[in-house]
């Protein structure tokens, strides 16, 4: 990295705070026991923190996933300035331009360029200003436009106010200091950086092949689940990054939580048919580049089979799409009583083909993938 390019600011931070907890830490446990409420109110600070940065810079501002009220942005934008992490308005810039343009030179952390570029040295670098016209609509905010114009001055009052309140809940300030304070940016951090990182780097695709973001259950744990993250840069308009009940993504059930008080709107998702059009997209071209490298009595009968069910499920989903949209301004028409039984009917017709053509699909994608080697072309 060339010395004119270095941001001697953001390295002097980071290094700073890495080298005082390196010391501080030491020093105080020599002279000092954590005790268990120290470690569990810095754990809350920690995950309110992430969650704000999470739910807020990420899925609010930087893909406009849902909409919530000023009173809510402000809490969320004075937990992400804990966080430590730029300003809502570079963040998000930052981040769009990930998305534009994912694995290339232009994309600011770019995998590409190492892992721990990624993770963490691309930060050094002096960034380019900001482009008004990619984030614009959050130049329009005002709440956002004082967190950034005013953002160190947000950063060190917002941990200042925690650390205290910690400090005195607990008779013990230092201990607020190094714990809550610097042992949590220092874990905070990292557990972010882990995205840029990790979650392009280790883990499956199971949505798309076309970027080098991956799904990894683990990550999901220390990224307040955003470790779903192939699935966030296929779909990245869904305020879910874990799209099943199951999947551990605290940050989509805070801003379900928030409609159902009737704090936020207009959730943005994916729909289960779209989903299925993607894998099914992406399957395709997988499958039938994998049996060309394989040779069998019934090589031309599963690529026929990957073909026909394919475009079978293509062809119903479009169609399924294409009836909904027909349906729901058919609803409006007092006169289309008859015809809304008719479709309706049709609909559901639709959704069991196309849940026995899933299901068929599943079995022919898992025997091409179970074929054995010993089949290969020699």
């Amino acid at each position: 990295m060339e010395k004119s390019k270095r941001d001697w600011t953001i390295i002097s931070f980071i290094w700073g705070y890495h080298l005082l907890l390196l010391v501080g830490l030491p020093f105080y446990l020599m002279h000092y026991s954590v005790s268990w409420p120290m470690w569990v109110m810095s754990f809350v600070l920690l995950y309110v923190a992430g969650m704000s940065v999470t739910a807020g810079y990420h899925r609010l501002y930087s893909h406009s996933t849902y909409k919530t009220n000023l009173w809510v942005q402000g809490v969320l934008l004075f937990f992400a300035s804990i966080a430590t992490q730029g300003s809502a308005l570079k963040w998000s810039y930052d981040h769009r331009r990930h998305h534009a343009f994912v694995d290339s030179d232009e994309d600011p952390y770019s995998i590409s360029k190492g892992f721990w570029f990624a993770h963490i040295l691309w930060l050094f670098r002096k960034t380019k200003p900001i482009e008004k016209k990619v984030v614009a609509d959050l130049y329009r905010n005002p709440l956002v436009m004082f967190q950034h114009k005013y953002y160190g001055l947000c950063m060190v009052v917002s941990n200042v106010i925690m650390s205290l309140i910690i400090g005195y809940a607990l008779n013990d300030y230092l201990g607020a200091f190094v714990i809550s304070w610097l042992v949590r940016m220092f874990f905070l951090h990292h557990f972010t950086w882990f995205i840029n990182s990790l979650a392009h780097t280790w883990g499956a695709q199971p949505f798309s092949k076309e970027h080098s973001a991956v799904d990894s259950y683990v990550l999901c744990l220390l990224t307040f689940g955003e470790g779903y993250h192939n699935y966030h840069h296929t779909f990245a308009g869904d305020y879910r990054n874990g799209i099943k009940w199951y999947h551990f993504d605290p940050t989509k059930w805070l801003i379900w939580t928030l409609s159902k008080l009737k704090l936020a709107s207009g959730l943005k998702r994916t729909t289960p048919l779209q989903i299925r059009e993607k894998m099914i997209l992406e399957g395709k071209e997988e499958l039938s580049a994998k049996l060309k490298n394989y040779w069998d009595e019934n090589k031309a009968h599963l690529e026929a089979s990957v073909e026909k069910i394919s475009a079978e499920i293509l062809a119903k989903v479009s169609r399924f799409q294409e009836l909904t949209s027909q349906y729901r301004d058919v609803k409006k028409d007092p006169q289309g009583h008859d015809l809304v039984h008719k479709m309706k009917d049709e609909i559901k017709s639709l959704q069991r083909d196309i849940q026995l053509d899933w299901k068929s699909w599943k079995k022919l994608y898992k025997n091409i993938e179970n074929l054995k080697p010993s089949l290969a072309q020699k």
